[in-house]
């Protein structure tokens, strides 16, 4: 469907709703809401930063009536172009909803605004000894709205799960301007279809996530974390199926590659291995005297299977560093070209021994430097080839290594997005992996929630 550009008289009424100072079409503020972490550019029209529900509510109400695009967008660090805005349109962003209503220690909930910074909601449940587990690696600087339209996991997944796993309820605005509230605020409630769990991950295509209801844990009394180095990538992701095979379930399990570790290296210079094929990074909580005694375990595990060296962080200054490392990879990996193609495959985790040697075998049969990191206790392997999209040649293998990659995934009985979304790069992709029926379902539902197409658009369906 093509929708109307923003017209003069139309941006006046958006000023009405949000203010003079939350509304511009000044092509430098355009410009710094026109990317994403895929370095994509798409222009929009307008940027808007609504502050409540009710404005939210306005401006789809204005979209719906006057026929324009609405892009919704936490920080922008999404990495398959889920918040570009492709076809113009007016980009809301949502970082004004930064306030966290509540947290309640008897009923272990909180109650929270969309903008809030995840990072920010870690320390302010951990000062009254809760726990919110979901940790993406942006965590830092993404919102928890974001983190739902796109089911955010993390390296914690691994024993506690994702995003969706933690949302008891949301408040919305649907791409008609009205205002739902979906879910409950108990442990259990069957009441009617899950609407939450239909938002969760529909990457701002059926409505915008404004405050959610959060479910939280009791804060794990220690945490302990090593790093394991291994000379032979096989059997670092061997490792890491015997560590379930064992039944123990750290809470983290964590891999790069040499190219990883080179990259982090000469990024950080933190004096980690070069010449190791492959490192873990292992975490462990609970009970202190627990914890101690599965950090030996593991240890001793690793060293009998392989493991060149392994060494526990003493403190939490040396646990933290070891996390600057594993986070420091994506960013760092432009030192190997000006460009990334960016994938977070899951496989089973008996199979990651197989996709280490297929991504082995794609990287000699393209002579295209490859790196591979991710959360090897679920799964899920980030697979990147660094680039210089110039090179036509270089690109054209790069796709078919992609294309490759993802046909094998999907034979392991995997899927093609672990975390980070359909948005527009897996678009070609989707139907892959999901069905012709299925996707017919799911287009049918977009209609049912947004008639006119106005949300979100060019997202997941290619």
């Amino acid at each position: 469907m093509t929708l109307r550009p923003i017209v003069n008289t139309t941006f006046r009424k958006l000023q009405n709703i949000v203010g003079d100072s939350n509304c511009s079409r000044a092509k430098e503020d355009l410009a710094c809401y026109a990317y994403d972490a895929t370095a994509r550019t798409y222009m929009p029209d307008a940027v808007l930063f609504p502050k409540n529900t009710e404005e939210v509510s306005g401006i789809l109400n204005l979209a719906d009536k006057y026929g324009f695009f609405v892009i919704p967008r936490g920080s922008g660090s999404g990495m398959t172009g889920g918040s570009l805005a492709v076809k113009g349109g007016a980009v809301i962003v949502m970082t004004r909803f930064n306030r966290i209503l509540k947290i309640d220690k008897e009923n272990l909930v909180a109650h929270v605004q969309a903008g809030v910074v995840t990072g920010h909601l870690h320390k302010a449940v951990e000062k009254v000894g809760l726990f919110y587990p979901p940790d993406p690696s942006s965590s830092e600087f993404s919102t928890i709205g974001g983190n739902l339209a796109e089911c955010a996991g993390g390296p914690r997944a691994v024993k506690y799960g994702v995003t969706r796993d933690y949302v008891l309820g949301l408040e919305a605005v649907l791409p008609t301007g009205e205002i739902i509230n979906t879910g409950v605020q108990t442990a259990k409630g069957v009441v009617g279809y899950d609407m939450t769990r239909l938002l969760i991950g529909s990457e701002g295509t059926l409505g915008i996530i404004t405050s959610t209801i959060l479910r939280l844990l009791p804060l794990p009394e220690t945490v302990k974390t090593m790093m394991v180095i291994f000379d032979k990538m096989e059997i670092a992701a061997e490792m890491v199926s015997e560590i379930i095979r064992r039944h123990i379930i750290p809470r983290t399990i964590e891999y790069m590659d040499n190219a990883s570790i080179r990259c982090a290296e000469s990024y950080l210079k933190t004096g980690l291995p070069i010449e190791a094929e492959a490192l873990l990074i292992i975490e462990v909580d609970g009970k202190k005297k627990e914890a101690d005694i599965a950090i030996k375990e593991l240890k001793s595990l690793c060293m009998s299977h392989g493991a060149t060296r392994v060494e526990t962080a003493k403190t939490k200054e040396e646990a933290a560093n070891l996390w600057k490392v594993r986070k420091a990879i994506s960013p760092a990996l432009f030192q190997y070209g000006p460009d990334k193609i960016n994938e977070d495959i899951v496989v089973p985790r008996n199979r990651i021994p197989d996709m280490v040697r297929k991504i082995n075998a794609l990287r000699a049969k393209t002579g295209l430097t490859m790196a591979s990191f991710g959360h090897a206790g679920d799964g899920n392997i980030h697979f990147n080839i660094m680039l210089d999209k110039k090179n036509k040649e270089d690109l054209k293998k790069a796709d078919a290594a992609v294309e490759t990659l993802f046909d094998y995934t999907l034979e392991l009985e995997g899927t093609i997005s672990g975390e980070h979304g359909v948005g527009i790069t897996k678009a070609p992709y989707i139907a892959k992996e999901i069905g012709p029926v299925e996707l017919a379902l799911m287009k049918k539902i977009k209609k049912v929630f947004d008639p006119k197409g106005i949300l979100n658009p060019c997202k997941i369906f290619p």
